[in-house]
């Protein structure tokens, strides 16, 4: 885990602390690191934030799941719960409500150090967001061509947006409204400390590990706020074995709740032993 908040005076992104959500130019820095082992399968990138709460009532009402499967009629007429994101200047947002108005918007590159030469690791975008949000719950508006700028006209972008929804990526099967790292964001957290998953990084060589043990350096384009909340930033590296990954959270949880049933089953066991049967001989009244 890296922490890129930039809290603390001697950390390169201090400088971008109170950044703003549409900095122009927006604020760069590097973070260096070094891989004490090699991760040898494939590695996923994810981006954490802590003291963010997603799980609020109000937060997690504010979206308009019509509007973003694609119905023309939402797209121009927005859900009232998207209230006060719904519209802009007289204008729909699209996407409306305060869970795409908030979407997380740093850049995070990854870079290895060989003998003095920057090596950019591939980071993966396409294969995030669960298949069922791309191919179900997702769809862009519907319309004569497959232009996004036409389908999106008359609508306006998320207040903290740099950009319209329709200006995410430049692959048609990845704008929009199925643009996955929204996708991704669109699936609230249930708690305060959360991360989602950013990327992806293939092993392409089984002979190599998909990211060697050595120097490596994170660039980031620094846009996201999160200092007026005491919130905190971090990139998480992280992979899979044949049992899962590497998550303790579960395996303590299974591990206390497995104790705790056998120590109650014990003390009952002995309790049915000792006090059960003193009764077997009375006589039932009528």
């Amino acid at each position: 885990q890296i922490d890129y908040t930039g809290t603390e005076p001697s950390s390169p992104c201090n400088k971008c602390l109170n950044v703003s959500w549409d900095s122009t130019p927006p604020c760069t820095c590097i973070i260096n690191f070094t891989l004490e082992h090699s991760f040898e399968s494939n590695v996923f990138m994810y981006y954490g934030l802590s003291n963010f709460y997603q799980n609020h009532r109000r937060y997690v009402k504010s979206r308009d799941d019509s509007q973003l499967n694609g119905d023309n009629g939402s797209l121009l007429n927005p859900s009232k719960e998207c209230e006060p994101y719904r519209t802009n200047e007289d204008k729909p947002i699209a996407p409306c409500g305060a869970i795409a108005n908030s979407m997380f918007n740093d850049t995070l590159e990854l870079y290895r150090i060989d003998n003095g030469t920057e090596i950019s690791i591939t980071l993966i975008k396409k294969g995030i967001a669960w298949w069922t949000d791309k191919n179900v719950k997702f769809r862009n508006p519907t319309g004569d061509g497959n232009n996004l700028t036409a389908l999106f006209q008359g609508t306006t972008k998320p207040v903290n947006w740099p950009k319209a929804v329709y200006m995410l990526d430049v692959e048609p099967d990845n704008n929009g409204f199925i643009n996955e790292d929204f996708i991704v964001w669109m699936r609230t957290a249930a708690l305060p400390t959360f991360r989602k998953l950013y990327r992806l990084i293939e092993r392409k060589n089984n002979l190599q590990p998909t990211l060697q043990a050595g120097k490596y350096f994170l660039n980031i384009t620094y846009n996201y706020p999160v200092h007026s909340f005491d919130g905190r930033k971090r990139m998480i590296l992280s992979t899979i074995s044949w049992m899962g990954g590497k998550n303790p959270f579960l395996g303590i949880a299974y591990i206390t709740v497995g104790s705790i049933c056998f120590f109650l089953g014990v003390v009952l066991l002995i309790i049915h032993h000792k006090y059960g049967n003193r009764n077997t001989s009375a006589d039932i009244p009528n």
